[in-house]
């Protein structure tokens, strides 16, 4: 599936594939040694890679890690899917980069090990949730009644949610690898190096954190909650520190075993350092973190990940997205109007530009997803040995994308919904079946899908906001001529035979520009500013019922 692109992928201007040629670049900097790059790179530039991997074995020996992370204290959101989509992309990339030779893998990290210090508002029992607040979320109480812990239940909504979307992961639970002790190694090195620690995170803090910040955040043995507390003195041949627990009395712990864990930009830079990544994305709000980070990183032998920084979502107002405002879009809210796919695509576009998200990107996403999917078939029908490995639609698709999309777009849909005032999917199949002889849901399924979403979407935002107008005399005269064209046309005239007369008819009345007939034609019959090429939606919704909807506008029976 991603073998014999590299060649391509070599040249591929898309920002995934720029990615992983970066990526290409770290993997033979640290894998391999000065004399054997260039032997390296010679073999990569004639797409040999498996001849490469067999003559230098370092560059396989382990794979390649991508990263993301998960809050356990809250669901699964519109940024978990964004955090797991972009990475996913680059490591397919890289896999058609490399002819899919050197292995990869994506490490989805739960930050479970986390003191839980707010209660979301969405759940349930939250007088319980306050009982075990500051303790580890993994160690909190399941307010669902389901799961051990309240974290195993935001785990589990986690994995079913990848899982779901199809994506190839392997988890990882922060108080697993704590307790497991995967992550003693990196500890006892941060205890070593506490100096150099705190050197780099003190400058970062205001006074009064700098007084009392230690790297560590022991797990009180008394009470169990995860402790802001000061390292009142450690010892390096032990492995142990010691802090005043809640109670003010000297505790002596050891750092390994899941008795602390770190302070979150220690705990990153620690992460990246033990499982080896290579990899990770992270929003613009992180840029400093990541830096710090960085630093930590190499104070702990490390090197840090390669990283790319996507800007931030915008809500309605063009203000930053915030889980606890509730501002935006929920994942939701998306998959009530839109397709995986449409988010995905949404998730891929510019991810170095500010967008809005909020409900009226979602048609437009969906038709753009559709027409690049088209695009991309089309190159495919047409033969030749070159995969459209730049469009949009293969990355959303991990490669693979289908053969086939969807003949008729979200917007004309939307405008078919409006027209025929439809409730239901199978009102919108008897105008789609005169449309498109012999097809059905089962020959359509992503089409009749669309058509679910576009009811919704309606039902939700279009019919609230439709404001009819009655024609003023330019437009009346262009729409009784539109009428007399549309009786003229012969039986079964396609939809480009039909929307060459649209534009006859409103040049005929001197529209000037002509897009402000369109706007008319939007406007008065469908009580909303904008729509779809008019000849495609009279094709499907018939040309006798858009000239009585004509005849209805121009009787005033349609003026809201």
């Amino acid at each position: 599936m991603l073998q014999g692109l590299s060649a391509q992928a070599r040249e591929a201007k898309s920002w995934p594939f720029e990615q992983a040629r970066l990526l290409l670049d770290r993997i033979q900097r640290l894998r391999l040694t000065e004399e054997e790059r260039p032997r390296a790179a010679a073999l990569f530039a004639e797409g040999k890679f498996a001849e490469a991997v067999q003559a230098f074995p370092a560059l396989a020996a382990k794979p390649v890690v991508f990263q993301c992370g998960f809050g356990a204290s809250g669901l699964p959101h519109m940024g978990t899917f964004g955090e797991a989509a972009r990475p996913t992309m680059v490591r397919n990339a890289f896999r058609a980069l490399t002819e899919d030779a050197i292995p990869t893998t994506l490490i989805v990290f739960s930050d479970d090990m986390d003191g839980l210090r707010k209660i979301p508002d969405n759940v349930p029992n939250r007088e319980m949730l306050e009982e075990d607040r500051d303790k580890p979320v993994t160690s909190v109480r399941d307010p669902f009644g389901e799961h051990e812990s309240f974290g195993h239940h935001n785990n589990a909504r986690l994995r079913a949610f990848l899982d779901g979307f199809g994506f190839d992961y392997t988890f990882m639970s922060s108080t697993e690898t704590y307790k497991s002790g995967r992550f003693d190694e990196v500890l006892l090195r941060v205890l070593a190096r506490f100096d150099d620690v705190q050197a780099v995170m003190l400058p970062t803090l205001g006074e009064e954190r700098r007084a009392t910040y230690s790297p560590f955040l022991p797990i009180s043995p008394k009470t169990g909650r995860v402790l802001q507390a000061p390292t009142l003195s450690r010892d390096v041949e032990k492995g142990t520190i010691v802090f005043p627990d809640e109670d003010g009395h000297p505790t002596e712990t050891p750092v390994t075993g899941g008795h602390v864990k770190l302070q979150w930009r220690p705990d990153w830079a620690a992460r990246w350092v033990a499982l080896g990544v290579d990899f990770e994305a992270s929003g613009k709000d992180l840029v400093d973190s990541v830096r710090v980070s960085d630093r930590l990183a190499k104070v702990l032998g490390g090197t840090p990940p390669q990283a790319f920084h996507f800007e931030l979502f915008m809500d309605e107002n063009n203000q930053k997205i915030s889980k606890s405002k509730g501002n935006g879009l929920t994942m939701e809210e998306w998959l009530r109007y839109g397709t995986p796919e449409s988010l995905a695509y949404y998730m891929y576009q510019s991810p170095k530009s500010a967008k809005r998200l909020y409900f009226d990107v979602i048609p437009k996403a969906t038709d753009e997803y559709l027409s690049h999917l088209d695009a991309l078939n089309k190159v495919r029908g047409e033969g030749g040995n070159a995969t459209p490995i730049d469009n949009p639609a293969w990355h959303v698709h991990h490669g693979a994308p289908p053969a086939k999309g969807s003949p008729v777009s979200f917007s004309l849909l939307l405008n078919l919904v409006s027209a025929a005032d439809a409730s239901n999917t199978e009102i919108l199949w008897g105008f789609l079946d005169r449309y498109l002889p012999g097809a059905t849901p089962q020959s359509e399924p992503l089409l009749d899908k669309l058509a679910g979403y576009a009811l919704n979407y309606y039902e939700d935002f279009v019919k609230p906001a439709k404001t009819f107008r009655a024609p003023d005399a330019q437009e009346r005269a262009a729409m009784e001529d539109l009428s007399a064209r549309l009786a003229a046309l012969p039986s079964g005239a396609d939809a480009e035979a039909i929307q060459n007369e649209v534009f006859a008819a409103g040049k005929e009345a001197g529209f000037e520009p002509l897009r402000a007939w369109f706007g008319a034609l939007y406007e008065v019959l469908l009580g909303q500013p904008t729509g779809p090429r008019f000849g495609s939606f009279v094709a499907i919704f018939g040309v006798e019922r858009t000239r009585d909807l004509i005849a209805r506008a121009l009787n005033g029976d349609l003026t809201a």
